[in-house]
């Protein structure tokens, strides 16, 4: 459940777009070019490739009703008439984005370098914010300041639907050098600006984008590892808990639970979290029940099954719970503040989920240079209340955003009422001062 990016039905007009305007396939730079017969046919072999994967693994056999034979055919039509590979490749992702699904998607051969743009972003509510800048980068020097709203990117006006549709095209199918952000704000007004990249040569396929990225590489890299540990901090009698993903072992709950064992609040902060794995979510869960609870009813291609997570009797934490959720909080976070929410154990507060709830497996292929692959649903997760978070969410128990002014000064109103709710002083300013960001060292 790692994956985050929601194909909307908007990915099909957002990727025709990207056919008309085709980047050089290997190097960050923009080119018309041609497509030799050997690439069309590595082009269509790939689409075979993928669309065998897909037909094999996929949960739903009858593709949820999509006629994926004449899909196939349409993108066959297509790749036929491409004049890049780059503009073959997208006619793949076309095709694979009309499943709908979350966890569904066509990883493209990957690019042998990294863009770092030196900024974030998210959907706050209905607004698209920048949410931090990296000092001393690009577009700090234009002007680019947190709280700032995204009117458009390289043209497309950004929303919940498509968000995760505009980056799966920028930062994997056709990456470029350069945006061009249209933004807005009280200070400025209306006004465009064109972002460079900074690009890093990247050799080692188990860093690059697209199928060239493998998680269980990532996890043992140093630099992601500290950046994306449990971080713990007690205030008074109660403690916050920072989860940037769901990927830690049954060790490290231990350890928690026993600084945590005696406080009387617990605030479990998710916000950002894009999920991970299935142990580490019921390790989770587990600490907060005194009996076995389930989570969910695993909906695969031959077999419902229900997941459990046991009861953790050793590390349980008697004491409130209040979970911190945002737009960027996607599936095991998503299941853990709706399991909460169904079992009456703790109060979300927050900004409405990803919606992005689905179980799905990789699979890689690497010959003659190119390496590929797609990452394809295996299971629809059910709740206990019949419903599927995919394309929902989670509503919080209570709606708390930053505005522009606090992503700007680095405030955490969010994080602050929380801690006000558990009967403990903390301002906004003191609250954003917690958990400082760390930026990807280079």
């Amino acid at each position: 459940m790692l994956q985050k990016i929601a194909f909307a039905s908007l990915m099909l007009p957002l990727l025709a777009a990207a056919v008309s305007s085709p980047a050089q396939d290997t190097t960050p730079q923009k080119s018309t070019g041609t497509i030799s017969n050997t690439d069309r046919g590595r082009a269509l072999g790939i689409l075979d490739g993928v669309s065998k994967g897909i037909e094999s693994l996929y949960y739903d056999p009858k593709m949820t009703g999509l006629d994926w034979n004449g899909t196939l055919q349409r993108a066959r039509v297509k790749i036929a008439e491409s004049n890049s590979l780059n503009e073959a490749l997208t006619q793949i992702a076309v095709a694979v984005s009309e499943l709908n699904d979350s966890h569904t998607r066509f990883l493209p051969p990957a690019r042998p370098y990294h863009l770092d743009f030196g900024f974030d972003y998210q959907m706050v509510w209905s607004a698209c914010l920048i949410s931090r800048v990296r000092p001393g980068s690009d577009p700090e020097s234009k002007g680019l300041k947190p709280g700032q709203q995204i009117i458009s990117i390289n043209g497309t006006a950004p929303n919940r639907r498509n968000l995760g549709s505009i980056e799966y095209l920028d930062q994997i199918l056709d990456p470029k050098p350069d945006v061009l952000l249209e933004i807005d704000s009280p200070a400025t007004g209306k006004l465009k600006l064109g972002i460079k990249a900074k690009v890093t040569m990247s050799p080692d396929l188990a860093y690059r984008p697209g199928a060239g990225v493998r998680y269980d590489v990532i996890r043992k890299n140093q630099n992601v590892l500290q950046r994306m540990r449990m971080q713990w901090i007690q205030l008074g009698n109660i403690n916050i808990l920072r989860l940037p993903w769901f990927f830690f072992g049954a060790e490290e709950f231990y350890t928690l639970g026993k600084k945590i064992h005696k406080g009387d609040g617990l605030i479990v902060d998710l916000r950002g979290n894009p999920g991970g794995s299935v142990e580490t979510l019921k390790y989770l869960a587990g600490m907060f029940f005194d009996h076995d609870v389930k989570l969910f009813d695993r909906v695969g291609r031959k077999k419902t099954e229900a997941e459990i997570a046991k009861r953790e009797r050793p590390i349980y934490f008697p004491g409130k719970v209040i979970v911190l959720v945002d737009s960027e909080s996607a599936s095991a976070s998503e299941i853990f503040a709706r399991v909460m929410q169904l079992e009456k154990r703790g109060k979300v507060i927050g900004d409405k989920t990803s919606g992005s709830v689905m179980e799905a497996t990789g699979y890689y292929f690497a010959s003659s240079g190119v390496d590929y692959g797609a990452e394809v649903t295996i299971a629809n997760l059910i709740m206990s209340d019949g419903k599927s978070l995919e394309h929902s969410g989670v509503m919080p128990d209570e709606i708390a955003l930053p505005q522009p002014y606090d992503l700007e000064s680095g405030r955490d109103p969010v994080l602050s009422l929380a801690a006000q709710e558990l009967g403990v002083t903390l301002t906004p300013e003191n609250a954003g001062k917690l958990f400082p960001y760390e930026w990807p060292k280079d």
